[in-house]
């Protein structure tokens, strides 16, 4: 069930920085306000791109075979 959270972590903190980068451009809020949206954001990118290393790293480890890397073709069965 991990796997669940972890990706549902993902997509809820990438829905909620798309939903602030359109606040942003809409232009309709005060600067105070798009400051703290603009740190939210930075923080959801930092939380976005360590499930992004963190699943890059689990890819890695599953394709590694002896201590060398081969790559696979995909099929989709």
């Amino acid at each position: 069930m991990p796997k669940k959270k972890s990706s549902t972590l993902f997509e809820d903190s990438l829905a909620e920085l798309e939903q602030l980068v359109t606040q942003l451009e809409q232009g309709e809020i005060s600067l105070e306000e798009s400051l703290k949206s603009f740190e939210r954001g930075v923080n959801l990118t930092r939380t976005c791109q360590k499930a992004l290393q963190e699943a890059e790293q689990k890819v890695q480890i599953l394709l590694e075979k002896n201590g060398t890397q081969t790559l696979e073709p995909f099929t989709d069965e």
